[in-house]
């Protein structure tokens, strides 16, 4: 087995393949080292508090001196949804969208961005009226989840970025597809629609409330 291990290294090695926090000639203990030189800029509210603990974890820069490297300044929001409406009105789920978006920048007299980059993830709980705390905790539990989910795909890219200088892509919203909303009212510049969320639905069918009204 440990044979096969080893011939498994070497062919990837072959192929050009380098681990992203490795530490080879590469580069990729470089990489490491500079993620610990990132200061974690404070985020508002308990989930940007909660992300910047996540990031300052992975990233391995929680210390609270000056920083000398780099600063990632991230803004966050989650918004929640609800899914299988009973019959009563109530909810049988709550799903959680977590997004963040992040600015890397120079520690400096005049702060240079050197890269950006989004993270968006979903996630849920099934709704406990008749426990209230055991919702509560459960909603606790996912809003920690989110923000250490989000935390690791931040320091992913911005390791990435280290490593090849490429900077992430930004979503289009040109690729987002759109839907006809057949209740609302038609306006001037014809019937509103609404544009699908991460998930790939509308809004109006996990009942977000998130028209979108800037060309309508």
């Amino acid at each position: 087995m440990r044979r096969l291990v080893l011939l498994a290294c070497l062919a990837l090695s072959g192929c050009g393949f380098r681990p992203l926090y490795g530490t080879d000639d590469a580069g990729g203990g470089r990489v490491a080292q500079e993620l610990q030189r990132i200061y974690v800029a404070n985020i508002p509210e308990r989930s940007g508090q909660l992300l910047r603990l996540a990031l300052q974890e992975h990233l391995g820069g929680a210390s609270t001196r000056s920083p000398d490297g780099y600063t990632l300044q991230v803004s966050n929001a989650v918004n929640a949804s609800v899914v299988d409406i009973h019959s009563d009105n109530t909810a049988g789920r709550f799903r959680e969208l977590g997004s963040a978006h992040w600015r890397l920048y120079t520690v400096e007299a005049a702060p240079r961005m050197l890269a950006e980059g989004d993270a968006s993830l979903l996630d849920g709980f099934n709704a406990t009226f008749e426990q209230y705390l055991a919702q509560t905790l459960n909603e606790e539990t996912v809003r920690a989840r989110l923000a250490d989910n989000l935390a690791q795909a931040v320091r992913q890219q911005i390791a990435v970025w280290f490593r090849t200088h490429v900077k992430p892509s930004r979503d289009d919203e040109r690729d987002v597809p759109a839907y006809f909303d057949p209740n609302a009212m038609p306006t001037p510049n014809g019937q509103p629609y609404e544009k699908a969320g991460p998930d790939g639905f509308p809004a109006s069918a996990t009942g977000r409330t998130d028209l979108n009204n800037r060309e309508n």
